[in-house]
């Protein structure tokens, strides 16, 4: 659904990184782990951002500065109006897991508050481990201790366990059936290596945000797919990486 949204507030939140609160008709996100394409000024193609929170009203994106296009977000301010595609991609659905565990590695933390929120309505505190290269990277630690059992590591070890999200897991007893993933490819290549019972969403570059560019076409098992269509999450066993 192509929608105009209101910008309420566009704070930074770390180290290049901003929290942007948009409002207006958010009727068609219906899944955590789904994404956005937002329509920026003096850009032909818009920029896609994994949605962070939601309600009936809102809807909320966790950003870095990487490129020309979020920093010139950076400069929205709160009044303007951005065009937003909204309810894209298949999010996380499969969530019938007692003992969940949420794995986030960089800027891919974004969609796992929304999706530790949906656990929090099942009666259940996820373990969310979330990876950073250093302590400047990390942020908004009180809102996701809010709504799950938080483990941090650090590449250099300046926060938390000296390491990534992957060799925490392989070096600590971490009770869960069934995980839900979102980082660096590296990340879950490594992860998919060593435990495949779960679910990974894939960052890609995206032409169009809805598959008719095949711009993020992927290899899988079961033949080429789209991160922006078929996903961007798929099962652990099916992706080839």
């Amino acid at each position: 659904m192509v929608v105009d949204l209101k910008v309420v507030s566009n704070v930074k939140v770390g180290l290049d990184t901003y929290l942007l609160k948009l409002s207006g008709d958010t009727s068609s996100i219906k899944n955590p782990g789904e994404f956005a394409e937002l329509k920026l000024n003096n850009y032909y193609l818009r920029r896609p951002l994994s949605i962070h929170d939601y309600d009936e009203n809102n809807v909320e994106f966790l950003y870095k500065v990487l490129g020309h296009g979020t920093k010139d977000l950076t400069s929205y301010k709160e009044g303007d109006v951005i065009n937003t595609i909204l309810g894209l991609g298949n999010g996380f659905q499969d969530l019938d897991s007692k003992y969940p565990l949420l794995i986030g590695g960089g800027i891919g933390v974004a969609p796992l508050f929304n999706l530790a929120k949906e656990f929090n309505k099942r009666g259940i505190k996820p373990t969310l481990i979330l990876g950073y290269k250093n302590i400047n990277e990390i942020s908004l630690v009180e809102r996701f201790c809010e709504v799950a059992n938080l483990i941090i590591t650090t590449d250099d070890g300046s926060y938390g366990y000296k390491g990534n999200p992957v060799s925490y897991l392989k070096n600590n007893n971490v009770k869960f059936d069934k995980y839900y993933a979102c980082g660096p490819l590296i990340m879950l290549k490594f992860l998919t290596e060593f435990n495949q019972n779960g679910y990974i969403s894939l960052e890609a570059r995206m032409g169009c945000g809805f598959g008719a560019c095949m711009g993020c076409s992927i290899e899988t098992k079961n033949g080429v797919k789209r991160v922006c269509k078929e996903g961007p999450v798929f099962s652990a066993v099916e992706v080839i990486l």
